[in-house]
């Protein structure tokens, strides 16, 4: 039997899930709510897609503490958690006919962002400013992949202080269970991709 589904209005009222306002010592700058993203439009609104699982709550709650005791000059900034079916579905259909179309992950299949368990986060300062990881958020080209950084920084396409930033992200998030992808620097999953696909509910 396949997992279970759930609408996105019944998020606020499920125990599965955690609000992000409810997990301290983050910040919170949902793109996707915004017209601050590739597609260039608000993709969430009216709903609130400001939550993790419970599962994936905890395990940023670990990033947090861990970054609070060894990098306390930096905080991490949520940038995309619950991301619903219905909205993979536009991201999958925007970039229909584009080489970009690689970065989504294929809607029948599912984003992992969709079960909650998937985070998008960068690093801010103590003020509250992002620090240089040597490109932008969905910003897709080979200055987002992390599997290019040796090669990137080895003809100064990226310089060794953004390498470092992101090295203090990857450290923060993999000691707490998080795993990253290999062509994006601000995506992480909670757990193993193939077991929350079978056995999390996907928020529709």
């Amino acid at each position: 039997m396949p997992p279970a589904t759930l609408d996105s209005e019944a998020v606020p009222g499920s125990a599965a899930f955690r609000h992000l306002s409810g997990i301290a010592g983050i910040l919170v700058d949902l793109r996707y709510a915004t017209p601050g993203n590739f597609v260039g439009r608000d993709l969430y609104s009216p709903l609130d897609c400001a939550w993790l699982h419970r599962d994936a709550a905890v395990a940023l709650e670990q990033a947090v503490a861990w970054l609070a005791a060894h990098h306390p000059e930096h905080r991490l900034l949520v940038l995309d958690a619950l991301r619903p079916q219905r909205v993979q579905q536009q991201l999958w259909d925007a970039l229909q006919g584009s080489e970009l179309l690689g970065y989504i992950a294929e809607p029948g299949r599912g984003s992992i962002h969709s079960f909650g368990m998937a985070l998008d986060v960068t690093l801010v300062d103590a003020d509250g400013r992002e620090r240089d990881m040597g490109s932008a958020f969905d910003e897709f080209s080979e200055r987002s992949q992390p599997s290019q950084e040796p090669a990137l920084l080895a003809c100064g396409a990226i310089s060794g202080a953004q390498v470092a930033n992101r090295a203090v992200l990857r450290a923060a998030m993999f000691q707490a269970g998080w795993q990253g992808i290999r062509s994006e620097w601000w995506h992480f999953d909670c757990g193993d991709r193939a077991l929350v696909r079978q056995t999390y509910a996907r928020v529709w």
